[in-house]
């Protein structure tokens, strides 16, 4: 018979996981971010500064959504009882 215990952990690395789902959407955004930053300096470098700087905002903003979804899977994991 499976114990209250290990049914436990084993529902609660379940949910961490599928709360680190949330960090693929941030991912891909990240890649395609870069992808059109790259294609933008590379037809007007002249803009590279101007472009660079809103890039690295962008990918702040971008990869704090992966960062609520770390938090999100360790509160499941290490507060949950």
């Amino acid at each position: 018979m499976i114990e209250a215990d290990s049914l436990s952990v084993g529902l609660k690395a379940i949910g961490a996981g599928l709360a680190m789902v949330g960090a693929l959407g941030p991912g891909i955004g990240i890649g395609l971010l870069a992808q059109g930053a790259m294609q933008a300096i590379g037809r007007n470098p002249d803009a590279a500064g101007t472009i660079q700087t809103n890039m690295i905002l962008a990918i702040v903003f971008t990869e704090a959504i992966a960062i609520y979804a770390l938090v999100v899977a360790l509160l499941i994991v290490f507060v949950l009882s």
